[in-house]
């Protein structure tokens, strides 16, 4: 064996073992411009995209602990990991396939469970994580903030009675 050989599988192994996710693709047919393009779009997001031998992919899959991905390496293919969350690595990802038609996603891995092609474009529809976020934080206040509201009513009312009362006594 090469001595880079081991190198390069360490490398892989490293960057999937610090990414919460991982997705497969199919890059078969992209051109260097167009590649470019996706990169700096994924990089936006906290993501990368590396394109490694197969062979290489397998094993350092397999050193990590990832699920197998075997039936999804073959051909051209490249993987992307990331430091944040997978759906906006994803939704990048459809995106550019539906304006290029090209990669293609193959497969994808979180939380250790092997995800199919429709599984990861459905996480390309969520909402970000920020956006859940602020939505759950907005469900978590909204019943203090009905409270709040139904403890100032009373003397809102007072307020309004009594504004009125000036008003009918300045006429």
């Amino acid at each position: 064996m090469r001595p880079e050989k081991p190198t390069i599988v360490e490398d892989v192994k490293l960057r999937l073992n610090n990414s919460p996710f991982l997705i497969v693709v199919d890059y078969g047919g992209m051109n260097v411009d167009h590649f470019a393009e996706l990169r700096t779009r994924l990089a936006g997001a906290g993501a990368a995209m590396t394109v490694v031998k197969n062979t290489f992919l397998r094993r350092s899959i397999k050193e990590a602990g990832l699920p197998e991905l075997d039936a999804h390496l073959n051909g051209q293919t490249a993987y992307v990991t990331g430091d944040k969350d997978i759906c906006s690595a994803a939704k990048i990802l459809k995106t550019f396939s539906s304006e290029f038609e090209k990669p293609k996603i193959r497969a994808g891995v979180l939380d250790n469970a092997v995800l199919d092609t429709p599984q990861v474009i459905a996480l390309a529809d969520l909402p970000s994580k920020e956006v859940l976020q602020a939505q759950l934080l907005g469900m978590l206040l909204q019943p203090a903030t009905k409270l709040v509201r139904t403890l100032n009513e009373p003397a809102a009312s007072l307020a309004r009675v009594l504004q009125a009362k000036v008003k009918a006594a300045g006429e």
